[in-house]
């Protein structure tokens, strides 16, 4: 297994502008993938996502740091950092926005795991981790499009 690149490809009925809101806003984020996002979409813009626990109530949160904003074309973002002051290294997760007929593919990219320097069981198992959260968030991504451009 590869472990150094994870893509996921939805296409959704919304154009590219609706799409890249979506993506690159804090307020639509948190609709399909974490339960708090707080970052500016804005190049080098510190943020941070926050996942809780149903069962229990404890948060997760995340760093992140914006990396490219090209509407609505591209967004990016470093997150998962090697060190907690946002620098070291860090996966890039970048959503790709192709107009396609009346709607948008979305290319998601995962890339940075083997550079993260994890011992082969840690990047095993981070990789996997993340390839089952893209499986779940992708899905309800497109989901929630749907939804947003359903609304009158």
């Amino acid at each position: 297994m590869e472990q150094g690149t994870i893509e996921r490809d939805i296409q959704v009925d919304a154009s590219p502008e609706v799409v890249f809101e979506v993506v690159s806003q804090p307020e639509h984020m948190r609709e399909w993938w974490p339960d708090d996002a707080r970052f500016e979409s804005v190049a080098g813009a510190p943020g941070e996502l926050v996942w809780r626990n149903a069962d229990t109530g404890e948060t997760t949160t995340v760093a992140l740091a914006v990396v490219e904003v090209d509407p609505p074309k591209r967004f990016s973002f470093r997150w998962c950092f090697t060190e907690p002051e946002r620098s070291g290294q860090a996966l890039l997760v970048t959503f790709d926005l192709v107009p396609s007929g009346a709607g948008t593919l979305i290319r998601m990219t995962e890339t940075g795991f083997r550079e993260m320097g994890w011992e082969i069981a840690v990047l095993e198992e981070q990789y996997r981790d993340h390839e089952n959260g893209w499986n779940h968030y992708i899905p309800r991504l497109g989901t929630y499009v749907a939804r947003l451009v359903a609304t009158p």
